[in-house]
């Protein structure tokens, strides 16, 4: 799957047709229509419909689109696949994932969907870490096809039906650490899940600036008030940037010379400190950030 820049997707429920041009025009980089949670049961085929006939008309805003389906179990799925499965769409967000087949059978459905709906370039999957099943199994369902485009914690399915406290941190960074590294282990973005209280913006802004730390590449956004600060977290600042070009500019000069390891402004520096510095000044000029050059 071709990567894509995603620091903020914004939901946007597959039955509010009146808000899809509105979200196409926002500063969100990506839009997460959902055809599960936010659609009534009685609604589904609506929706559907709704959706299918917005993403055949081809002005999304050259926002990156993901769609949330019904889980693999459900009724819906394979008709969900059907409709929306469109050249345009860039991923299927898979939920409530119990294991690795469930992926590859997913990528079954959308293949065939596919072909009948005359897709030329593969369509990736968000698989949704958001049972106990899946976060024990979560490098598995990473690396279950090569559909698999990144980890996506679900935090509302994950957490409230068990009793935990939401807003943990200690919680949250265990959680984190968990899927960061199962998709890291197939070279996949992880991305944070929602974060409901939308009347309180510091809480929001503290829980991507953790994610980010914690090697996150994005976090969604249920309101649109989440977007800006969800795009600040998620890029390089002007300090990261100066501290990057640094490193490389320092960097080919020793490996030039035959040095492996040395020093940058009183810091020991190696291969993998390069690499992080390149992958941060390939994130600004992307962004079009200043300094990056």
């Amino acid at each position: 799957m071709r990567p894509v820049l995603m620091r903020s997707k914004l939901f946007v429920p597959g039955s509010r047709p009146e808000l899809f041009a509105k979200a196409a025009a926002s500063a969100a980089d990506a839009l997460s229509f959902d055809l599960e949670d936010a659609v009534a049961p009685n609604r589904k085929d609506e929706a559907r419909d709704m959706l299918a006939a917005f993403l055949r008309g081809g002005d999304h805003g050259g926002k990156v689109i993901v769609i949330r389906v019904n889980g693999i179990d459900t009724p819906h799925f394979e008709r969900d696949i059907a409709a929306v499965a469109l050249p345009g769409t860039h991923m299927i967000n898979l939920p409530m994932i119990r294991d690795a087949a469930e992926v590859a059978a997913a990528a079954d459905v959308l293949e065939r969907a596919e072909r009948a709906n005359g897709v030329a370039e593969p369509i990736g999957i968000l698989c949704n870490i958001e049972t106990p099943r899946a976060l024990r199994l979560a490098h598995e369902i990473a690396g279950a096809h090569p559909r698999a485009c990144g980890l996506q914690i679900g935090y509302a399915d994950l957490l409230e039906p068990y009793g935990f406290d939401r807003m943990d941190p200690a919680m949250l960074a265990h959680l984190r650490m968990e899927i960061r590294l199962a998709a890291a282990e197939h070279n996949q973005p992880a991305y944070d899940g929602a974060f409901a209280k939308v009347d309180q913006p510091d809480a929001y802004r503290a829980e991507a600036e953790a994610a980010r730390r914690m090697g996150f590449a994005g976090k969604s956004c249920i309101h649109p008030s989440q977007i800006a600060m969800a795009n600040q977290a998620f890029q390089p600042s002007p300090a990261e940037i100066a501290r990057a070009k640094r490193v490389v500019e320092v960097a080919r000069e020793r490996i030039a010379s035959g040095t492996g390891a040395f020093l940058v402004d009183g810091s020991m520096v190696d291969a993998p400190f390069v690499a992080g510095a390149e992958a941060v000044l390939a994130l600004a000029r992307k962004l079009g950030l200043p300094g990056a050059e």
